[in-house]
């Protein structure tokens, strides 16, 4: 079924750019009146993937909450949460930081913004991207749920993370008294995970109406226009996923042939979708057949879904430094360092906000006196930007959860036969039979 559902996904992609270029190439007659036409087509196909992603938003809550409680009762030793979240925020530091820095390194060497022939914006237009109210000590209070029912509402990963963290630890506490209740927690992650199964079988509709409108409303031109940067940033990306890899297979020895196999339905996902929620049932699935514990994997992935964003870290430094080579300011390596240092902390401070990425490009524009207004230049193409990013988050995740379950001593077989190793349980996590995990 996996290798099925691959396959559609790849012909709803094929299927929605060559529908959308029909349409766009057929209607497109450069006026306002006919662009605006486009963008109502585009609306209608918008619809399908909006449904789509609206039914993983969902999932996402409730299968995150259980996922996670379920493998904090299975840890049965909470003092391991420690050890496991600072191994965790200590390959998200290190994969932030190589991701900035190879960004920044590519963008002076092929400088995609020198020369470039574009009406820009004035420095004082506004390219409408909230940037208030954005600091360090919010970011720190909204770690902590007011209501857990807020927190579900809204999706807020990290608070239902911290939510779980105490109802997981609760649990445990309990001793045998707690069994009935962890046992309810398996069957709800089966039933999320079933669900799952349901929502997925109409993922191919969705890529196909996401791809179309998007190039129903831009066109393939505008990817033209812009295509030496776009080229130069996917390039970064390819190099950015080598890095990673390697870093699986020499720090780990981990196979990464078998882990980028396990984890090609995630990528192709969050790749035509531009959602990384899309990605995270599925991801989380092939964690599984890879040989991470479903206890290292439920713990790991949402730390890494607000503080292990890889893709989106090099597109901050390729952006900041476009529009600066776009405006002709000549940045040094002191200005480019602070840059880097300032996008380390910022962008960890974004959990949950729509385009979180924009919203950081725009906060950062102002330390190194750049107009926020230089981001309409890649508003156009951030689309298409947003697809690769959103893709090489989930392979940053995954060599994450991998890399933790490795140092953990319980990453099952590096060449991912889908067993997972698991330690041995205690008396408590014995009676708790687990549930399969459902692999379509």
């Amino acid at each position: 079924m996996a290798k099925r559902l691959t396959l559609y996904i790849f012909v709803g992609l094929a299927l929605g750019l060559l529908v959308g270029w029909a349409i766009n190439a057929a209607l497109a007659d450069g006026t306002a009146a006919g662009q605006a036409e486009l963008a109502t087509i585009a609306s209608y196909f918008s619809v399908v993937s909006n449904l789509f992603l609206r039914l993983i938003k969902m999932i996402i809550a409730p299968l995150v909450f259980a996922t996670l409680v379920s493998g904090i009762v299975h840890m049965a030793d909470t003092s391991a949460l420690g050890r496991i979240g600072g191994r965790a925020l200590g390959w998200f530091v290190g994969a932030s930081f190589v991701s900035l820095l190879l960004g920044l390194l590519l963008v002076n060497v092929f400088k995609p913004g020198v020369g470039l022939d574009l009406d820009l914006p004035v420095a004082t237009a506004s390219a409408d991207i909230a940037t208030a109210d954005f600091s360090i000590a919010k970011f720190v209070t909204h770690l902590v749920p007011t209501s857990m029912f807020d927190a579900m509402a809204n999706n807020e990963i990290l608070q239902i993370v911290v939510l779980s963290l105490f109802v997981g630890v609760g649990i445990t506490s309990l001793g045998s008294g707690g069994r009935r209740l962890a046992g309810l927690v398996e069957e709800m992650v089966a039933v999320m995970l079933k669900i799952t199964e349901y929502v997925m079988r109409v993922a191919p509709i969705a890529v196909f109406a996401a791809v179309a409108a998007a190039v129903i409303e831009r066109g393939v031109g505008i990817v033209v226009t812009f295509g030496y940067f776009i080229g130069v940033f996917y390039l970064g990306l390819a190099a950015l996923w080598l890095v990673l890899l390697a870093a699986a297979w020499a720090l780990l020895r981990a196979n990464p042939v078998a882990l980028l196999r396990h984890i090609r339905e995630p990528i192709l996902l969050a790749f035509s979708t531009a959602s990384s929620e899309a990605a995270f049932p599925r991801t989380l699935e092939a964690l599984d057949r890879s040989g991470v514990p479903r206890r290292i994997s439920s713990f790991v992935l949402p730390l890494g879904y607000s503080f292990n964003l890889d893709g989106s870290m090099m597109y901050m430094a390729f952006a900041i430094m476009f529009i600066a080579q776009a405006y002709g300011v000549e940045m040094d390596l002191w200005q480019q360092f602070s840059v880097l240092l300032i996008l380390m902390v910022t962008s960890k401070g974004v959990a949950g906000v729509p385009r979180a990425s924009l919203v950081v490009v725009a906060a950062t524009l102002s330390f190194v006196n750049l107009p926020e207004a230089g981001l309409l230049l890649v508003l156009a193409i951030d689309h298409f930007l947003d697809m690769g990013r959103t893709a090489t988050n989930v392979v940053g995740n995954a060599v994450a959860c991998t890399a933790v379950a490795r140092w953990e001593g319980v990453l099952g077989i590096e060449e991912g036969d889908g067993r997972a190793a698991m330690p041995v349980p205690s008396p408590m996590t014995l009676e708790i039979e687990t549930p399969p995990v459902s692999k379509t």
